[in-house]
């Protein structure tokens, strides 16, 4: 069909409409065939990966088969790193109810720096699928570039915040569209900041790698 006109952008816009409801409902629905627990990790990288290809003008790939096949190839990893993030999240939390029952100076004294280790923890996972669709590296390395990417870019970290924060708002005034679109519209915020945090270390590396051609 011609995409040319009002009503063929008035198809593409409604195609595109489709495609993301339905990436979203094979998050939910592979989400729950793992149980939640076992399921969630995985189906959220192949999200991702269908997300980072569109954004890479990838936009006629087969999205059940792609999503799928990451699905199975990535439930292993994905888990492992599922479960040292979530082993981390549990002993922040526990710190952070443990303080509340101490009380006093000491609460003050020890709540500053769990709530930066807190927000480090955050950006780190903020990062996590991006970095693990778009780079093939070893576990811990994921969770590590991860934080130096986040941290390197914290103005892009921040427009990322932004932009959840300004859907959750969207999401409380239509809560009926949750199923359909709250977790791809999420992805795709978060890899398109983390698309041009990317761009810009590539950038920094290719200008370095020609300097030191020129010194050389």
């Amino acid at each position: 069909m011609q995409t040319n006109g009002l009503m063929g952008k008035f198809y593409v816009v409604c195609e595109w409409i489709m495609k993301l409801a339905f990436v979203n409902l094979l998050w939910l629905g592979f989400s729950l065939v793992g149980l939640i627990v076992l399921g969630i990790m995985p189906a959220t990288v192949a999200l991702f990966t269908i997300v980072r290809k569109w954004l890479m003008k990838e936009t006629d790939i087969p999205i059940f088969r792609t999503f799928f096949q990451t699905f199975k190839k990535e439930f292993s990893n994905a888990n492992k790193i599922g479960l040292l993030m979530a082993v981390i999240g549990f002993f922040l939390y526990f710190d952070f109810t443990y303080l509340k029952m101490i009380g006093g100076s000491v609460q003050f004294a020890l709540s500053i720096p769990l709530c930066i280790i807190t927000i480090l923890y955050i950006i780190t996972f903020l990062y996590l699928f991006p970095v693990y669709v778009h780079f093939e590296i070893k576990m811990f390395q994921y969770i590590k570039n991860s934080f130096y990417i986040g941290i390197l870019n914290l103005h892009l970290t921040a427009l990322i915040i932004a932009g959840i924060v300004l859907l959750s708002f969207f999401f409380r005034f239509l809560p009926g569209i949750l199923p359909f679109y709250s977790m791809i519209l999420v992805a795709i915020i978060v890899m398109w900041g983390a698309g041009q945090a990317f761009r810009r270390i590539e950038a920094k590396q290719k200008k370095h790698n020609v300097q030191r051609e020129i010194i050389h």
